[in-house]
């Protein structure tokens, strides 16, 4: 298993943050509290989810599976 980007994990603590915690992002997500607390960065399957409900971008949250964020073009 390799080892968690620390960018990912930063991501996580500001998602958490963003949310007020993780008994709040849990709520918020429908799922248990201690499923949250055991993440060490953000599961892809949630990554959309995190996205909404704390305004941190899924680039962020997981740019190994999204890549960097699209640039917006020029007017």
């Amino acid at each position: 298993m390799s080892e968690i980007p620390e960018t990912h994990k930063i991501a996580l603590k500001e998602a958490l943050e963003a949310a007020g915690g993780a008994a709040a992002l849990a709520r918020v997500l429908g799922i248990k509290q201690p499923s949250v607390f055991e993440w060490q960065e953000v599961p892809i399957r949630r990554v959309l989810a995190v996205e909404k409900a704390t305004g941190i971008s899924r680039y962020r949250l997981r740019p190994d599976i999204y890549g960097s964020p699209p640039q917006e073009a020029d007017e």
